[in-house]
């Protein structure tokens, strides 16, 4: 595999498991040393980190809370320190609970809106400095299906993945041509479930792709490595939809 982005660094965040693990590897194995980001869930960090360095790639872990602005600037102080430099950022925190609108609280509604969509605005500023730094710098920002189609007990989720195809385009513009700005979005993904997850999502019931299987985090990360690497530097502002088909946008 050519490694097109050999000791460049990229801040992943929400790298615990599934998803964010497999971005991390993804940019790994493409050459990139990985600043791996997790809330709380530090064992789970070091697995990603260690996964990392099985690729022959450094690793490091720094954990925070990025929905408030000290705990994103200090995650990207952290991340540019220990290896000198930052090259991409990949936004991929995220929470998804459900709750039905009629029940939904204001403290849940805020929750996920500062963590999917506050989040990437506060990592995305903070990093400028040292993104613009980088000849070769990008923004890769984890969407959703449901922020394209809408589903049910998801009014939070829904309205922050929708929110953050509006910001990407801004950011796009604002930052052309030096920083490239993009989405990929997954679709009907296979990963571990945990915690207020760990329960088939609602909207799964009638979901369907042209596939005919789930996708896996791998295939996600893919699209990712590809964002970030040198033949996409003239894709920007795009939403890249990574689902089998279960929504043709």
């Amino acid at each position: 595999m050519a490694l097109e982005l050999e000791d460049r660094v990229v801040l992943v965040t929400g790298a615990s498991r599934n998803i964010g693990r497999a971005i991390a590897v993804a940019m790994a194995q493409h050459g990139a040393d990985v600043v791996v980001h997790v809330a709380q869930d530090k064992r789970s960090g070091e697995e990603t980190a260690a996964a990392v360095r099985a690729a022959g790639r450094r690793a490091v872990v720094v954990s925070g809370d990025l929905s408030s602005p000290e705990g994103a600037a200090r995650a990207v102080q952290e991340a540019s320190a220990v290896f000198g430099r930052l090259d991409f950022v990949v936004n991929n925190a995220a929470v998804r609970p459900e709750a039905p609108f009629a029940s939904l609280t204001y403290d849940e509604w805020r929750r996920v809106l500062g963590v999917c969509l506050d989040s990437v605005f506060l990592v995305s500023q903070a990093a400028l400095p040292y993104l613009k730094q980088s000849d070769h710098a990008a923004i890769v920002n984890i969407g959703g299906l449901t922020g394209h189609t809408g589903a049910a007990h998801r009014a939070h989720v829904v309205t922050a993945k929708a929110g953050l195809i509006g910001l990407t385009k801004a950011m796009a513009h604002e930052l052309a041509p030096d920083i490239t700005v993009n989405i990929v979005s997954p679709g009907l993904i296979q990963t571990e479930r945990l915690g207020e997850t760990a329960k088939r999502p609602h909207h799964h019931a009638t979901r369907t792709n042209l596939a005919g299987r789930r996708g896996l985090p791998k295939e996600v990360a893919g699209a990712v490595a590809y964002l970030c690497g040198p033949l996409a530097r003239y894709i920007t502002g795009q939403t890249i939809h990574v689902n089998g088909g279960a929504h043709l946008g």
